[in-house]
């Protein structure tokens, strides 16, 4: 397994979404007076989203766009009209000021020590260009579906970023903690590793948390995935 670069998934292996946006609706609407289960809201927003991006080709919109637009339609679903035009824009903010998973940024450095590190992400290039700061990642490059205009899993953004970083796809090593990306990346040629994110949805825990096919490396954490990646490459 002969590694030139790692691709990773930002949305929801490398960033807390779900902390980040129940914290951000949660003081919301303890100020408009409400109590709901914001978890189930910021859940529902999140499905809401992913089905409005997954897989588009040359939308005329990014996932910024389709973050508020469904922020909308999840207030909507749950009857939460007291939401103003700023709370709104408050909460959808906090997209762009979400935390890292505590154990991504150590393994980021150290990997990159050995090997490029890419985001490879469906979310807008300003905000990875806003949580990478905020967090100190330093990536060697940032591809965002956006730029290509294919969305994943579309296979044309795939052979988009392994063409822009000039390698085969199997010299790339795609890493996320969801399947419908991993098993889109294997099919376009890349190797390909599972990392567990099992707080990803909060407390109901991921809708799809076990890999479901024979992934090249399949982690619990990042730290895992640094010492099998660099073992590897030290061989």
């Amino acid at each position: 397994m002969h590694i030139k670069a790692l691709t990773f998934d930002t949305g929801g292996t490398i960033l807390d979404w779900h902390s980040g946006l129940f914290g951000a609706i949660e003081r919301v609407g303890q100020r408009c007076g409400l109590s709901v289960d914001w978890h189930e809201v910021v859940n529902d927003w999140r499905r809401r989203a992913m089905k409005a991006i997954v897989g588009q080709l040359q939308p005329e919109f990014n996932m910024d766009d389709v973050h508020r637009r469904t922020l909308d339609e999840s207030l909507t679903h749950f009857g939460l009209k007291e939401f103003t035009a700023d709370d709104r824009h408050e909460v959808w903010s906090a997209w762009h000021a979400l935390d890292t998973w505590p154990d991504f940024p150590g393994a980021l450095a150290e990997l990159r020590r050995e090997l490029p590190v890419v985001s490879f992400t469906m979310l807008p290039t300003s905000l990875v260009v806003d949580v990478s700061r905020k967090n100190g990642l330093n990536w060697d490059a940032v591809i965002s579906c956006e730029m290509i205009g294919a969305y994943k899993p579309h296979a044309q953004a795939y052979a988009t970023a392994a063409k822009w970083l000039d390698l085969q796809p199997s010299q790339i090593m795609m890493v996320a903690c969801h399947n419908f990306d991993l098993n889109a990346a294997h099919k376009a040629g890349f190797r390909t590793a599972f990392v567990y994110r099992p707080e990803e949805w909060g407390p109901s825990g991921p809708p799809d948390p076990h890999p479901n096919m024979a992934y090249n490396l399949v982690e619990n954490d990042f730290d895992g995935l640094a010492r099998s990646i660099l073992e590897r490459k030290a061989r």
